[in-house]
């Protein structure tokens, strides 16, 4: 059986899974059934001047039959003091003395900032995360994303923290930015000892069609939020895999941002976290999804001859290259298997009127046929198809080389293959 404890950045858990700061760690009581239920660690909501919320706090992206695609909220950091927090933190750590406790927060000030993490260490957390990518109500405040946004003052701040902190510090980073590398070579100049990514989107959700007036409605007004979910989780990897991927930075990364299923932190692993945070699905599902996601993730392990979660991290990231890197010769062609399909054309529909023309009727079968001499490969049918390995890509041997845009007669700037080497 594989070994789901891991080591991030100093702080030991007994598995990978933690709850992000957020409504599922605002109390002490919410935090303690979550590690009875076997999450591995909790991020505390964050901690700092309380604040006061509106109400409503949520609007949802639906599709189709699906329930909250995306969640938006509005809602801020703790609204409890930071006595009130303490002492319940306190108390889970007593209780579960073996679970990562984090402490998420946000000030104004460094003597703020110092405080919180002196008395913090007192009660015995494990590690500290600072808040710099809440994108509503803080960062007008000057809090939140305003720093993550900003590499100089996320440096400086970060720098505050490592002044008093004896323990690991987390950075968390917004992705309400243009070059995420940016903000997380900001946190290790500062002397971070982890990140984490990604905060929440700003956004809008939709618009109620009769009231004509955005959601979540506050007495008829509302204002932009923070989008997280199963909708954010591409973009959440691909900033990811940028972070890894970057020559220069080297901290462990938490990865966050749609996190439902076992198979969903396998693929932050593969594009270089080393620990995963989870919320939306936990406020959609509750606490007990942890038990399919441990037993899932120590099942692909053993299928792949793996013993530890971080022996996933990074490998997918380092496949990723410049699209002028690709290989312009392979060639891959649509397969229909006759067996499998369903007869609903909806590869035709999508190739006729979305893609490249390359599939045609049959009038003998509703089976659709491909055009193999015109498909590009664009793979848009095996997409839309809504019937598993029905349309399968086949790779076509073209006796071709490899070549790269740099080297193909149509690039303007073409250069040769012995300078490429």
């Amino acid at each position: 059986m594989a070994d789901l404890s891991i080591d991030f950045a100093g702080i030991k858990a007994p598995n990978p899974f933690w709850l992000a700061s957020a409504p599922p760690t605002n109390t002490g009581y919410q935090v303690q059934n979550a590690f009875r239920a076997g999450w591995g660690g909790a991020v505390w909501k964050t901690l700092g001047q309380p604040i006061v919320n509106v109400s409503s706090r949520y609007g949802a992206m639906n599709y189709k039959n699906n329930r909250i695609a995306g969640l938006n909220n509005i809602e801020l950091i703790t609204d409890r003091s930071l006595e009130e927090n303490l002492s319940e933190m306190k108390e889970v750590k007593q209780n579960f003395p073996n679970h990562a406790l984090i402490a998420s927060m946000m000030w104004e000030t460094r003597e703020e900032w110092h405080n919180c993490i002196k008395r913090c260490e007192e009660i015995g957390v494990d590690g500290f995360e600072l808040n710099f990518g809440c994108p509503h109500g803080m960062c007008e405040r000057g809090m939140g994303s305003a720093v993550g946004q900003n590499p100089d003052v996320a440096e400086r701040i970060t720098a505050w923290v490592k002044e008093a902190a004896t323990k690991p510090v987390i950075v968390k980073l917004t992705p309400n930015i243009t070059d995420i590398t940016a903000a997380g070579l900001a946190a290790q100049r500062g002397g971070a000892d982890a990140v984490s990514l990604i905060n929440t989107i700003n956004s809008v959700t939709n618009i109620n069609l009769q009231t004509m007036s955005p959601n979540p409605s506050v007495d008829g007004l509302s204002t932009h939020g923070g989008y997280c979910g199963p909708a954010v989780k591409p973009i959440a990897l691909n900033m990811v895999s940028e972070l890894y991927n970057h020559p220069d930075f080297k901290l462990p990364i938490s990865g966050i941002g749609g996190i439902e299923t076992w198979g969903d932190a396998a693929e932050f692993f593969l594009m270089g976290a080393s620990a995963v945070q989870v919320c939306t699905a936990v406020m959609h599902y509750g606490y007990r999804i942890v038990d399919e996601m441990k037993a899932g993730l120590s099942d692909y392990l053993e299928q792949n001859g793996m013993k530890t979660p971080t022996e996933l991290t990074g490998i997918a990231a380092r496949k990723l290259r410049r699209w002028e890197q690709l290989d312009l010769n392979y060639k891959i062609i649509a397969h229909i298997d006759p067996e499998k399909c369903i007869g609903c054309q909806l590869c035709y529909i999508a190739c006729e009127d979305g893609a490249h023309q390359s599939i045609a009727l049959q009038n003998h079968t509703r089976v659709p046929k491909i055009k193999e001499e015109h498909c590009v490969g664009c793979n848009l049918c095996s997409l839309v198809c809504p019937v598993d390995q029905c349309i399968t890509m086949v790779q076509i041997p073209n006796g071709a080389g490899r070549l790269t845009w740099p080297e193909h007669p149509a690039n303007p700037n073409r250069i040769s293959h012995s300078a490429l080497t």
